[in-house]
């Protein structure tokens, strides 16, 4: 099921960076289970989103939103959708994605229209589009990290966001390109410059397969937060939209123990997003 979103539209003019504290009221109880805050930012950390059988997209405009709330410099590699479609969402969020890029704050890498310059365009835009890779028979992503490290350098905390992943594989990478391009991305905004990764990828059948199987261990392994965002086993409910698996790594946060996890469900409300422990919610009790 895809999240729906029917906040009102703040006028984009009035926006203020100082006024999203009171705006971003959709996420609260998210930040609180992840002890996540604006004003007190954990550095050099994966985020990894999967999403099964639900549309887990709500989690990118989550952390969109979140880093550019707490003034890091965002890097956003949309493969998914436009910038218009981001820029809806943003603003029903209390945040105007155009003003952010004016600002310098926001670097935008738009993938649809990369792929259209490559396919329809002229030679040199070919040679120069985001999505180069397309034209050619190789897959290599060299010029598409070049283009993420040269946005992010040099930055304090800089964040850099992916949506999703697996379009990559539907494009014709190769799955240990898309390790060696993860690999080099998170060695240089979370090692190097000290900032935070987050990637969404789709648990889908062609995801999970024996050829890109590689890709999604990669990216289990390699993170240090997991938010699994799911289906019901029952299906469809008007009253709770999935579930979320959320595991923590690392030992800030496991107290001795090697991986903690949770699963909330949740519900995507006109103004919020409700989360409760599996079977706690009021429509069943």
């Amino acid at each position: 099921m895809k999240a729906t979103y029917a906040l009102p539209l703040p006028n984009a003019s009035s926006w203020n960076p100082d006024n999203i504290r009171v705006e971003l009221k959709m996420f609260a109880e998210l930040n609180h289970i992840l002890n996540a805050s604006p004003e007190q930012l954990e550095q050099g950390k994966f985020t990894l989103v999967l999403d099964t059988k639900t549309d887990g997209s709500f989690l990118v405009h989550h952390f969109l939103s979140f880093y550019l709330k707490a003034g890091c410099k965002v890097c956003f590699l949309a493969l998914a959708q436009s910038f218009s479609h981001y820029n809806i969402v943003a603003q029903k969020l209390g945040v105007n994605l155009t003003t952010a890029k004016d600002r310098g704050q926001l670097v935008f890498l738009e993938g649809l229209k990369s792929c259209c310059d490559v396919l329809f365009g002229e030679e040199h835009a070919s040679r120069e589009s985001l999505l180069q890779f397309l034209s050619k028979n190789g897959s290599d992503l060299k010029h598409l990290y070049k283009c993420v490290r040269t946005s992010l350098t040099p930055s304090k905390c800089p964040v850099l966001l992916i949506d999703d992943l697996g379009l990559l594989l539907s494009l014709g990478v190769k799955a240990l390109h898309v390790v060696d391009f993860v690999h080099y991305c998170k060695a240089t905004v979370c090692s190097q410059l000290k900032g935070n990764l987050v990637a969404l990828a789709h648990c889908n059948d062609d995801f999970e397969d024996e050829g890109n199987e590689l890709v999604g261990n990669f990216l289990r392994l390699q993170s240090s937060l997991v938010l699994h965002a799911s289906g019901l086993a029952t299906g469809f409910c008007k009253d709770v939209h999935g579930q979320l698996n959320i595991t923590w790594k690392g030992p800030c946060h496991l107290k001795g123990e090697k991986n903690q996890s949770k699963i909330y469900q949740y519900k995507i409300q006109d103004k919020n997003v409700s989360f409760f422990a599996r079977g706690l919610s009021s429509a069943v009790l």
